[in-house]
Formats: structure tokens, C-alpha cells, sequence
């Protein structure tokens, strides 16, 4: 009788959760279908899909630029969900946000979640970059939690939100980032994308990419 209550309970326990996760990803669309870059463009030599993720860099040879694949449609208020993992020396990368390409060049200019150490060993997990704008970092994550928090050697899951002015980035469930926009010229929307950072021999690997759009 006993045995058959706890089988009852986790039966029930277990039914809870998957309604939970089923409830908590409604109204969001994947960005990839786990096989093709179809939606995505960019530099191809720098691309490819490997056992269900979208792998960019290799551990083989020097990064001469830094590389972004992007979407091919913009967003503006949106949860990007994805999860991601860097390998090899260099071990830095981001994902692009409300960003748009610069003419006739490898660069995009635009907000960066950014992934990866520094070369002092500082973490930039979630901070939030301007890429080739103001070039600097808006926010910078606390290091003893995010230390606790990364998974070096493991898939990482990140939760981008954009709504108005207001961005945040968690990473592994801790926030990093809750920035406020200030400068009213900066776009509010544009493209997303996936980067591996020019430098030392590495690659970046992106799976799980789903997105919710905000009214």
C-alpha cells in the first residue's frame, strides 16, 4: 500500500513538472530546426550544425575576424532562450541583440550577451557588451557568483529579455545583467546573432534557440 501511495505521488509530481515546462515555454518559436542555418546568414566557412547545434570557430586553427551569424528578420521586444558552451583557447564569444551588420564588413554593430573569460580571468558570462557602438561593457556580472554559477566545460542556458528600454540577461538562473537604456538614439530593435570572437583557436556551439515575442 505504501509502495503504491509513493508511485502514486511521484507519478503525480512528475505530470506537475512536465505542465510546468510545458506552460512555461508557450508562445515561443524556435530559431533553429537542430539540422539547416535556414533563417540564419552569414559566413558559412565559419558555420556548420553538429549533432543538433550551430558550432561556429574551430580548435584547429587561429580566428582571423570576428564571425556572426545572424537572422534574417529583426526583433525588437522579445525572451530569446538558447543554450550555449565554448571549447578551445580563446574561449569567447556572445549572442548579438537589437544589432544590425556593417556595410561590406564581418562586424555587426549592436548590444552583446557576452560569453567567456578575459585574459586577466575575469568572467564575462552575461554581461551585456556594445559592439562596435561605444565599445565598452554596459554591465559587468558579479564574479563569485558567476564562478559558482558556469559550467566551463558544459552547456550553459541563457535568458535574454528585451522590453522597451530594459534588457536583462540571466545565465544558469542567476541574473547578470538588468540594464536600463538610457541614450534614446540607440535602436530598440534589429538582428540576432550567434558569434565566435576573433583571437586563439576555439569554437562556440548555440542549441535550443527559441524565441517569445512581447507586445
Amino acid at each position: 500500500m505504501v509502495r503504491h501511495a509513493l508511485l502514486s505521488l511521484l507519478i503525480l509530481i512528475t505530470a506537475c513538472l512536465s505542465q510546468t515546462t510545458a506552460n512555461d515555454e508557450a508562445g515561443f518559436t524556435s530559431l533553429f530546426d537542430g539540422k539547416t542555418l535556414k533563417g540564419w546568414e552569414g559566413n558559412l566557412k565559419m558555420f556548420r550544425v553538429e549533432d543538433g547545434a550551430i558550432v561556429a570557430g574551430t580548435i584547429k586553427e587561429r580566428i582571423p575576424n570576428n564571425e556572426f551569424l545572424c537572422t534574417e528578420r529583426e526583433y525588437s521586444n522579445f525572451e530569446l532562450r538558447l543554450q550555449t558552451k565554448l571549447d578551445g583557447k580563446g574561449a569567447n564569444a556572445g549572442i548579438q541583440i537589437r544589432s544590425k551588420r556593417i556595410q561590406n564588413h564581418h562586424e555587426v554593430i549592436g548590444y552583446q550577451a557576452d560569453m567567456g573569460v578575459m585574459g586577466d580571468g575575469r568572467l564575462i558570462w552575461g554581461n551585456l557588451y556594445d559592439e562596435s557602438r561605444r565599445r565598452k561593457f554596459l554591465t559587468e556580472g558579479p564574479q563569485d557568483e558567476l564562478k559558482k554559477a558556469i559550467k566551463p566545460d558544459g552547456w550553459n542556458d541563457f535568458i535574454i529579455r528585451c522590453e522597451g528600454r530594459h534588457i536583462t540577461i540571466t545565465v544558469n538562473g542567476l541574473v547578470v545583467t538588468d540594464y536600463e537604456e538610457k541614450d534614446d538614439d540607440i535602436a530598440d530593435s534589429g538582428i540576432i546573432g550567434l558569434q565566435i570572437h576573433s583571437g586563439p583557436p576555439s569554437e562556440a556551439s548555440y542549441r535550443k534557440i527559441r524565441i517569445r515575442e512581447l507586445k
